[in-house]
């Protein structure tokens, strides 16, 4: 509306107005008034994409302000990424589920800096389709301990029509470092910066486009599924539908579940395992568990109904490439099991599932995992030399459970969900973020909203599919697609069809069904067809 000429209510000036009002009745006047009012989006959208997005420049919205804005032409993206957002680019996929991505369209590329607090300092980038706008806004998150932005979930959703917006989260290293001793930045990085983009991404496709975006839409995993969750608890009103991955929830206790296999081979290191050991130990699980159908495409289809138990496994004469010593089969045990405070005996988190030992690696070293190791270090004990040898299960992680609170989401989404809002959840089995940790979530969900959330949250897990993507199953999936389809029509997915992509090329898909529910073989067939399974209860 400020690009207009200054205008009266009725579109015409002040002398001209004076002129004329004895000939047009004063109904006319409102009916042109009213013509031009519900114009103006439309006069808005006509203007030059060049210009409007030039005009953005010294466009400023609470706390954020625009650093540049510039018209991006088609296939004249340049990108850096950093981090797992790199990694996502290639692994072939982006979060939201593109296999492949063409060359951009053209776009009003749109950089901001959000300074809600005196020592915030948060970068975000919206993306403005030129034209084709579908009248919906993406976000999209981020990976580990963020500090990039997440650009291959943003390009994906461009070449839809979608508008997209991410954030580094307000700092820009690699791990988790910048909390320490900055506790605004900390909030940041929890929950604000996502929320401060989202309400600037909204004003900001008002003003490029005229008008709001009527739909708006989350994708992410990992980090980037936490912080869907966390705007769902918080701001249930940012968004409307929501694809939560792998959500590392509440983050310390899955990150002290990282850190388990590392203390555990502290206490004792004949405990450690060879890592070419790991590929035994799996084929022994896929022997133990699998079908034929299953050993040959190295998958378990249902990994929470093995038994495999890893004393079968114990060396008769020694040690050898071929078997475990009773320390290295303690050590699997306890993996397995997940750690549990000693003295109620509670699981703090459940350990992985059979079929996820080529994980174990890096994670039962003598090195701790790093990512986890940065919670503890700066934002629970504030002590960049902390190591956890001797982490106390019971009380140190009492302490980090109130630390690290913010970064943790209950199960009470009910206003997200009364207000319409729907979720998708999703997680793979081949992660070491074993899926009943998620599905107890899906069901306290389900139960604290009631029965009116029946039709609001579905649960995907996804045999053979790694962490957010990768492992030996199919791992691609149109996340946005599905939402855009729920959204719609209003009826909830109860299966989605899941692809392993090689070089660009489709080479397997799998039909998943909605959780509690499990596809099962029908019968001989080509594995690839979708009639070749059923849903039916565990």
């Amino acid at each position: 509306m400020e690009r207009l000429p200054k205008m009266s209510p009725a579109g015409i000036s002040t002398m001209d107005c004076k002129a004329t009002a004895v000939q047009i009745p004063l109904v006319g006047l409102l009916l042109i008034a009213a013509a031009l009012l519900f114009a103006a989006p439309a006069a808005a959208q006509d203007e030059p994409a060049q210009d409007r997005c030039a005009s953005l420049a010294n466009w400023t919205h609470g706390a954020a302000t625009v650093a540049s804005s510039v018209l991006v032409e088609a296939g004249q993206l340049k990108v850096q990424e950093t981090g797992l957002g790199r990694l996502a680019k290639f692994s072939g996929l982006d979060p939201s589920g593109h296999a492949a991505t063409e060359p951009n369209r053209p776009f009003c590329r749109v950089a901001l800096k959000i300074k809600p607090s005196s020592d915030s300092d948060i970068n975000a980038e919206i993306w403005l389709p030129a034209s084709g706008w579908t009248g919906k806004l993406l976000g999209a998150g981020g990976f580990g301990w963020s500090g990039s932005l997440m650009y291959p979930g943003m390009i994906g959703p461009l070449q839809e029509g979608y508008a997209v917006a991410t954030t580094d989260t307000g700092h820009s290293t690699d791990g988790g470092s910048f909390a320490l001793g900055h506790p605004e930045k900390l909030i940041d990085y929890a929950y604000r910066a996502n929320h401060e983009m989202t309400v600037a991404a909204k004003a900001l496709a008002a003003s490029f486009y005229g008008k709001a975006p009527a739909r708006s839409y989350w994708v992410g995993c990992s980090l980037g599924g936490i912080q869907g969750l966390i705007e769902a608890k918080r701001y249930p009103e940012d968004y409307d539908v929501i694809a939560v991955g792998a959500p590392p929830n509440p983050l310390a206790n899955f990150n002290a579940a990282q850190l388990w296999p590392y203390w555990l081979v502290a206490q004792d290191p004949a405990r450690l395992i060879p890592k070419d050991k790991y590929k035994m130990v799996h084929d022994a699980v896929m022997r133990s568990c699998g079908s034929q159908r299953e050993r040959d495409e190295d998958v378990l289809e249902q990994p929470g109904k093995c038994t495999f138990d890893p004393a079968q496994l114990l060396c008769k004469a020694g040690d050898s490439p071929d078997c475990l010593t009773a320390p290295q089969a303690y050590l699997l045990q306890q993996i397995y099991a997940g750690p549990s405070n000693p003295r109620t005996g509670e699981s703090i988190f459940p350990g992985p599932a059979f079929g996820t030992e080529l994980e174990f690696p890096m994670y039962a070293s003598e090195k701790p995992f790093p990512n986890a190791l940065d919670l503890f270090r700066y934002v629970v004990f504030n002590d960049a030399g902390w190591m956890p040898d001797h982490f106390d299960w019971d009380k140190d992680m009492t302490v980090a459970s109130e630390k690290a609170k913010l970064l943790s989401v209950d199960a009470d989404l009910k206003p997200f969900l009364d207000r319409g809002g729907k979720l998708l959840l999703y997680v793979g089995w081949n992660d070491y973020h074993n899926p009943k940790e998620l599905a107890e979530y899906y069901r306290r969900v389900i139960h604290t909203a009631g029965n009116s959330a029946q039709d609001s949250v579905r649960l995907f897990a996804i045999p053979g599919m790694g962490h957010c993507f990768g492992g030996s199953g199919c791992d691609t999936f149109d996340k946005l697609g599905v939402l855009a389809k729920w959204d719609k029509d209003g009826k909830a997915p109860e299966r989605i069809r899941v692809s392993k992509v090689k070089e660009g090329k489709t080479v397997q898909m799998r039909s998943i069904c909605a959780y509690p529910k499990v596809h099962k073989d029908a019968g001989p067939g080509d594995a690839n067809d979708p009639a070749g399974f059923t849903c039916s209860p565990k």
